[in-house]
């Protein structure tokens, strides 16, 4: 992933003037210690200065964590810390932050001299961050000794890495979007609210870039490197100078339109005039782009592209968004899940979408033409698309949404994608996720969510909950999807 940032998390320890300042300091170095023996040590940097109840000590460290390039902090506390200046600290830093707190480690621990109190400390430095309005991330049980709390800085990686490539991410949209889908309305002021920039650009803005990209000394090496990804699945070798031209159209355009901000994710048009006008369709330049970290969501689907990227930042790998689309039929689930599976029918659904899975996510990819486009068009102009199934295994199916009324709303559940074929074109797989039906029913139609779900290939529910926590979705507004044994505010209780 060559669009994400690489987390530097600074350790900053902290105490109270009123307990022995050497006791966090021991703390931190065991804590630092413990991270680099279970982790990557470059993740962390242990800052020499400790906090102790003093506003110059915090601006040391901060002035310190900057010049070792850190992008993240971690606020530990080794004793019961100092309320005011710890909480400056987090204040005054700009980037995502984590508070942490030591735990007592044997029977000495709890002598007047070697007791920290930092189970009490937590409470005063959470109270302290609601005064000043600064969002931290604290983890379920935010106290614990040098391996637990190496393990919640750990925890806090990928959540960092979202939170701060929000801050310095720009949206890069062609539209508008296609007429009667509503459900990629994007009102932008949430956007803003992120820290996210939105550059909105018209299709027909990127179809004059496009032609002057005609004859671009670069479409032959482009080409080559489409053909060897596609090998055997390369149905349609006559397209492939045309969307080699495209993506050289792309790219040009991101490194000429980032500005100030570091990375960019794309919201791309890719119907009803694209093919006609462009003599193809988008796809498969789409679903090369995202497996280099770079998300092309279709149809102008703006929050389904942040939904995209902030998988990306979190899982640190491919992505890709699709319709939440068709149901299993019944003479599939008997013949290929029920009793190899324990999913009930309503559990399963089919996601999909024409062709913009990276190649890498799928079984086998091969490179044909759009059947839902070619019903009421001339095929050539319909190639384009990379089919294939999804390859099976743990998914996170997610996304993060604005609703008209400038209310962010966000989902999350973990499930599978099943090794049954799917027998079906595009790109596609068979889901399954636990209690999908109720979930389908009281959180994706209940809450209005569109038909764009973005998956995350592996379990990431946890990091992705705790940065919607984080960037300001209400706990109240993150739908997932809830054991039988839970009922919905919105679910009928006389079955």
């Amino acid at each position: 992933m060559n669009n994400i940032p690489k987390v530097k998390i600074g350790i900053v320890g902290v105490s109270r003037d009123c307990f022995p300042a050497d006791l966090t300091i021991r703390r931190r170095k065991a804590l630092a210690e413990a991270y680099a023996k279970k982790y990557d040590a470059a993740d962390i940097y242990e800052c020499p200065v400790t906090i102790i109840e003093s506003e110059i000590h915090m601006q040391q460290a901060l002035e310190d964590i900057k010049k070792a390039g850190c992008n993240a902090l971690c606020v530990y506390l080794g004793n019961f810390g100092p309320e005011i200046s710890e909480t400056m600290l987090a204040q005054q830093f700009c980037g995502p932050k984590m508070f942490c707190a030591a735990a007592e480690e044997d029977y000495e621990s709890v002598t007047t001299a070697g007791r920290g109190d930092a189970y009490c400390g937590m409470l005063n430095a959470s109270y302290n961050l609601a005064l000043r309005n600064v969002k931290a991330y604290i983890p379920e049980y935010p106290v614990g000794d040098a391996e637990d709390c190496a393990d919640m800085i750990h925890d806090f990686v990928p959540v960092a890495r979202a939170v701060y490539a929000l801050q310095n991410l720009k949206i890069i949209s062609f539209g508008p979007r296609p007429l009667n889908f509503l459900a990629c309305n994007a009102p932008i002021k949430q956007l803003y609210n992120l820290g996210v920039e939105i550059e909105e650009n018209s299709e027909l803005d990127l179809f004059e870039s496009f032609n002057k990209h005609a004859g671009d000394a670069r479409i032959a090496d482009v080409v080559k490197d489409m053909e060897a990804e596609l090998g055997e699945g390369n149905k349609k070798p006559e397209i492939l100078e045309k969307l080699a031209q495209y993506e050289l159209t792309l790219t040009d355009w991101i490194d000429g339109h980032k500005g100030s901000k570091e990375f960019v994710a794309i919201a791309g048009k890719c119907w009803p005039a694209f093919q006609t006008q462009f003599g193809f369709v988008p796809c498969y330049v789409n679903s090369r782009l995202t497996g280099r970290g770079i998300p092309v969501s279709c149809e102008v689907d703006i929050y389904g592209c942040l939904s995209e990227y902030i998988g990306t930042c979190v899982s640190d790998d491919i992505v890709t968004l699709l319709d939440i689309n068709n149901s299993v039929p019944k003479c599939m689930y008997e013949d290929s899940i029920k009793g190899k599976f324990d999913y009930k029918q309503t559990d399963t659904f089919m996601g999909f979408h024409c062709g913009n899975t990276c190649s890498k996510k799928l079984t086998k990819g091969e490179m044909k033409y759009q059947a839902i486009m070619a019903r009421s068009l001339p095929v050539e102009v319909t190639n384009g698309t990379l089919e294939g199934d999804i390859v099976p295994g743990p998914i996170t199916f997610y996304r993060l949404q604005s609703t008209a009324d400038n209310i962010l709303r966000a989902y999350v559940a973990e499930g599978e994608v099943l090794p049954v074929a799917t027998r079906s074109f595009g790109g596609i797989g068979v889901f399954a996720i636990p209690e999908m039906g109720r979930f389908y029913r009281h959180v994706l139609i209940g809450k209005n969510f569109p038909h764009h779900g973005a998956v995350a290939f592996g379990h990431f529910g946890k990091s992705l909950y705790e940065v919607f926590k984080y960037i300001g979705v209400c706990t109240c507004e993150i739908g997932y999807n809830q054991p039988a044994s839970l009922p919905y505010p919105t679910e009928n209780p006389f079955k």
